[in-house]
């Protein structure tokens, strides 16, 4: 069987070997760190916090964190807020001169922009750390075990555990990046979605189960088609691709003749790939971010934006992914760049003149592929409000589209393509026959 045959020749590969341990060993730390409990917090009396993040936008930022936002664990906080102070740096670097400046200066300009933006990580995590304490007091105040908040060393200990928590695993995402295999922030949203699939799955089983008449199973089975189609039709919008025909002239250097012949641009309908999806719903938690946890219950307004499941979250979440697929497309896709390219290497598209008018053509094309691509992509992330409609448990809803089917399909196919690129490079077959491999972000900014 080619799979398992794929799978010797992974192991046969040192390197490629020591990756894949190295981000197994990576992925145990922080699942370990999940279930680590703050100091001085009762475990056992965590039931009303566990009923808080069970629903709503509070259990879309308790799957993002794996679980330990649930569990009062020192990595609470998760990787949302490292994501936030990117999305602030991405947009100053197009508005700001200064950090215009520093995306011009190469790696000195990026190590120095990944500097600010960890040192804006640990201001938002100074300001969200308190409001997660009260929020965390009042729910164990339910439970009968009342926690003492306010300016006190359990305050701020407490803060102070939860921004290094995050600040490591922030650290442990950039360790996946250089040292394991994947991009190493996306990587670690994708663990925290699939330990909550297992639970999703059983607790949608049982619930079909226990219901009147015999059609329970069927209708669970028919959940599981949906959810498989959905899924294959996330994967064809990830890898869909328009190629444009590029005709290469005809020169001679001595006896020898080079080009004359036609290939292909591929331009990928996506080209953001998950990225749209993470940044939108980081913006989509900010309103929880700037009232407070436990203020959101009593504010209308923060009320709308907190139900994944009501119309105003999902327009407004829709409109904000469609935004950030233009956006990223602008930032990884340089039209003028890949004209100037065609042009150095005796290339044009046929038809159209090289230089400007290439550039132009090349800017229309991802326009009106990318538009298409990025309402289809809102339209999967909202799926999840469509499958409560028709019943379905609230957290097997989240991977029939929405943030977690999107992320995993995108994570999972870069995780395999960057497998695959060490198997090639030592000629190795890949996971799939000869022309057909699995694409990626194929350049996208990665974590």
């Amino acid at each position: 069987m080619k799979f398992i045959e794929t799978c010797k020749n992974i192991w046969k590969i040192e390197d490629l070997r020591t990756r894949l341990l190295t981000t197994a060993l990576f992925v145990l730390i922080y699942r370990f760190g999940s279930f680590v409990v703050l100091p001085g917090v009762d475990p056992t009396a965590l039931s009303a916090l566990h009923s808080q993040t069970a629903g709503g936008l509070m259990a879309l930022l308790d799957m993002f964190s794996g679980g330990a936002f649930s569990n009062a664990s020192i990595f609470a906080l998760g990787i949302m807020p490292y994501i936030s102070a990117s999305i602030v740096i991405q947009l100053l670097s197009i508005a700001v001169p200064y950090f215009q400046k520093m995306q011009k200066e190469g790696e000195s300009g990026r190590q120095k922009m990944n500097q600010i933006t960890r040192y804006l990580t640990v201001a938002i995590l100074l300001f969200q750390g308190p409001s997660y304490l009260v929020n965390l007091a009042v729910q164990m105040g339910q439970a009968g075990q009342p926690l003492a908040v306010g300016f006190n060393w359990f305050t701020i200990s407490s803060t102070i555990l939860l921004c290094a928590g995050s600040m490591f695993v922030m650290w442990l995402g950039e360790r996946i990046t250089d040292r394991g295999v994947g991009n190493g922030i996306s990587f670690i949203i994708l663990i925290g979605i699939i330990a909550r699939l297992p639970g999703a799955f059983v607790q949608e089983f049982s619930s079909r189960l226990n219901e009147n008449g015999g059609g329970g199973l069927m209708v669970f089975f028919f959940e599981v088609v949906i959810l498989l189609l959905v899924f294959a039709f996330a994967i064809m919008l990830v890898q869909g691709t328009r190629r444009i025909p590029v005709q290469y002239a005809k020169r001679i250097q001595g006896n020898k003749q080079y080009g004359g012949v036609r290939q292909y641009i591929p331009l990928k309908v996506n080209a953001a790939n998950v990225m749209p999806i993470i940044f939108a719903q980081a913006i989509m938690f900010i309103p929880i971010a700037i009232v407070g946890f436990r203020a959101s219950e009593s504010n209308a307004f923060v009320q709308a934006f907190m139900d994944n499941n009501g119309f105003w979250y999902n327009l407004v979440f829709a409109l904000l992914i469609i935004a950030f697929t233009y956006f990223y497309t602008a930032i990884i896709i340089n039209p003028v760049q890949m004209a100037e390219n065609l042009k150095l290497n005796n290339g044009f598209i046929p038809g159209v003149k090289p230089g400007k008018k290439t550039a132009e053509y090349i800017d229309t094309i991802m326009s009106r592929i990318t538009l298409p691509g990025s309402i289809l992509l809102a339209l999967i992330a909202i799926l999840p409000a469509f499958a409560r409609l028709f019943g379905v448990t609230m957290g097997f809803a989240q991977f029939f589209g929405g943030t977690s089917l999107l992320i995993m399909v995108g994570v999972i196919l870069d995780t395999l393509q960057q497998i695959e690129s060490h198997l090639l490079m030592r000629h190795y077959d890949g996971f799939f026959e000869s022309g057909m491999r699995i694409k990626g972000r194929s350049g996208a900014m990665a974590y």
